[in-house]
């Protein structure tokens, strides 16, 4: 089987995001932990490799070199025949980077000119136009995402976003050519390439507006953006249905399981989620400065851990705050000190529950999702049933272990639990 798509996603929760929406709509996927390397088993029988990295939020030279490693393999290696860059339907980065830094350096390795942007994802309320991005109805600088501590947005519009970013020109192919249909955006997609545009923005009212464009863009060498474009190519490759909702794969069963939720993002949707939870579980906040400074801080989340366990619902660790706080904890511990030294704290209990029997791990935050898989030791993940849109159940193909590792503002208000109920339904 032809490998049609080679994904390289720039943190671990954003590459599930797209390797479950891609297994609901008809395609085999794998998902790799790790920048592959010479080493590296290449998947078989998979019509998408997906490639988790850690490369949205780190300097932006590293995001470069790790995206380049990985579109050689992928193409080299794999033989993959299209790549995708894909980030947050959110669009996370700063002026610096690292979205247009990345996409640059991905033209220069395909020899192409002009790459598509397209990080609309309807279903969980993100939708592009004008040229606009919007969460849930709102300008993504009013949605809340202006406060995110890592990479705050406070411009909605992508074609400025991305000029700051990249050294090209971006170009729009409005909503009216969108709904034209497949010819039409490729009449568009060639009318911005004779300008001298560089980046494709699609406008992106409903999941239906992105099959036209899948259609349209299946011979391009690059695409970037969201999951829902992932969704639409491998629907139209595989004709099946579209927008049915259904529940391809499997999920963890047992009423034995031992779990344990983890939280470190502080997006409007998980503050919500972490204060649901609170009311029905057990929970505990973690204090920045014991991650700083006690050495012997893992050891005592992990012993509470443990002390919950047959309680009934699993318990929960949170380094969620709301912006106030977290702005008052930034300022007193430093953002890059504070933020690492959680996801330290974070990795090192996973492993201390893992040689207890722990084998599920709820987990919510890109970054914190990508220092727990590398703190467990997982390289290869099997996509599984999807608990809410662009978060799927994944199994580690080596332990067995079964993760939730859920994007900020992904899911429903009671997701920790609902995660929890489908063990056995």
């Amino acid at each position: 089987m032809t490998v049609k798509l080679g994904v390289i996603a720039d943190d671990f929760t954003g590459a599930t995001d797209i390797a479950g929406f891609m297994v609901q709509n008809g395609w085999k996927v794998v998902q790799l932990l790790n920048e592959p390397d010479e080493n590296t088993v290449i998947p078989q029988g998979v019509d998408a490799i997906v490639v988790s990295l850690k490369s949205r939020s780190c300097p932006v030279d590293e995001a470069v070199n790790a995206s380049v490693n990985a579109c050689n393999w992928l193409k080299k290696k794999a033989q993959c025949q299209q790549i995708f860059f894909k980030y947050c339907s959110t669009f996370d980065s700063t002026e610096k980077g690292n979205i247009g830094p990345v996409t640059d350096a991905l033209m220069k390795q395909l020899g192409t000119t002009l790459a598509l942007v397209c990080p609309a994802l309807p279903v969980n309320g993100r939708t592009v136009v004008h040229g606009h991005l919007f969460v849930n109805g709102q300008l993504l600088n009013e949605s809340g995402m202006q406060h995110h501590p890592v990479t705050p947005m406070t411009d909605a519009n992508l074609l400025r976003v991305m000029e700051k970013q990249s050294k090209g020109k971006a170009g729009l192919i409005k909503l009216d050519d969108i709904q034209q249909g497949s010819e039409a955006v490729k009449a568009q997609l060639t009318e911005l390439a004779q300008q001298g545009v560089n980046y494709a923005i699609v406008d992106t009212l409903t999941m239906d507006d992105l099959l036209p464009i899948a259609q349209a863009v299946k011979t391009m060498p690059l695409l970037t953006g969201g999951s829902g474009l992932g969704a639409a190519l491998a629907n139209i490759d595989s004709q099946c249905a579209w927008g049915e909702n259904s529940a391809r794969g499997e999920k963890p069963t047992g009423t034995t399981r031992k779990t344990v939720i983890l939280s470190g993002s502080c997006s409007v949707m998980t503050n919500k989620q972490v204060q649901a939870y609170q009311k029905v579980a057990p929970a505990k906040a973690l204090d920045v400065g014991e991650c700083l400074a006690n050495p012997e801080y893992a050891k005592l989340l992990a012993t509470w851990v443990q002390e919950q366990q047959g309680g009934g619902l699993a318990p929960l660790l949170y380094a969620t705050q709301p912006p106030e706080l977290l702005k008052k904890t930034q300022e007193k511990y430093g953002a890059a000190e504070s933020s690492a030294a959680v996801e330290n704290v974070f990795g090192e209990v996973v492993k201390l529950l893992q040689s207890q029997g722990y084998d599920t791990f709820i987990i919510a935050g890109g970054e914190t999702s990508g220092k727990v898989v590398q703190s467990l030791g997982t390289e290869q993940l099997s996509i599984g049933s999807p608990i809410a849109p662009g978060v799927p159940w994944v199994q580690d193909l080596a332990s067995g272990s079964w993760l939730a590792l859920k994007s900020g503002n992904f899911g429903q208000e009671n997701f920790f639990q609902f995660a929890q109920e489908m063990f056995n339904e």
